[in-house]
């Protein structure tokens, strides 16, 4: 594949894919995140940081339009990034990943990347709504979560290495490795310094809406990518599959 090809399908995978996950962040954790905002609200009244008046709610009602119109927006430039981080994982992996067509290593890749750079993070650090958390910790939070990603994410890419060292039976052995290594960083790494003082009920639909939200951008992208590289590849590397 031609290189300006490959960059202009992997652009156009990770805005589309962007754009699903903008749209549905929009459609099922907004609703959340007014919710908790609201609570905030109601806490810095009692507090008389804030004064309950018409000026705070027209300054706040256009802050909170200004974000929901760039929620979309956003979710694009996160996706090109993040989808050409993913293009280029996917080239390079390509003919390791297992099944028959683009399509299906595209998606398994995405699942990989799914599992080792979201999830593992999120089920040590998951997402909080905006009444969670210490403004003095946010960085020393942030620290940690990006920490806990990298780890992950080089380790896979350790144990992939490995696995391309060893026999087709033994293979299997990297994977129990990055499991046994991933669980002891899960452990060995600092809990999340703050604590929960909004509703559960609250944290929790939130957190799973986010899943949600991040899943639909990954199986996406991995859907999109695949039907592109499918359509464009040449057909030495089509029918290299079925050789």
């Amino acid at each position: 594949m031609k290189t300006s090809l490959f960059i202009i399908i992997v652009l156009i995978s990770g805005a589309f894919a962007g754009l699903i996950h903008g749209t549905v962040n929009f459609a099922i954790v907004e609703p959340y995140l007014d919710q908790a905002i609201g609570i905030e609200n109601q806490n810095l009244f009692a507090s008389g940081e804030e004064e309950d008046t018409p000026e705070f709610w027209v300054e706040y009602e256009g802050y909170r339009a200004w974000q929901k119109g760039g929620q979309i927006l956003a979710g694009v430039i996160l996706g090109v990034s993040v989808g050409s981080l993913f293009g280029i994982v996917f080239a390079l992996s390509r003919n390791s990943l297992p099944g028959n067509n683009d399509l299906k290593k595209s998606l398994v890749l995405a699942g990989i990347m799914w599992l080792t750079l979201y999830l593992i993070p999120f089920l040590k650090y998951p997402a909080n709504p905006p009444t969670v958390g210490d403004g003095e910790t946010v960085v020393l939070r942030a620290i940690l979560y990006l920490s806990f990603i990298a780890i992950s994410g080089f380790g896979a890419v350790g144990f992939y290495q490995l696995s391309k060292k060893l026999q087709n039976n033994k293979k299997i052995l990297a994977l129990f490795g990055y499991g046994i290594f991933i669980t002891g960083v899960f452990f060995a790494m600092p809990e999340n310094p703050d604590e929960i003082t909004a509703p559960m009920t609250l944290v929790n639909e939130f957190r799973i809406m986010s899943v949600l939200g991040v899943t639909s951008f990954w199986v996406s992208i991995g859907v999109i990518l695949g039907l592109f590289w499918n359509r464009f590849s040449t057909k030495k590397e089509t029918t290299q599959y079925y050789s």
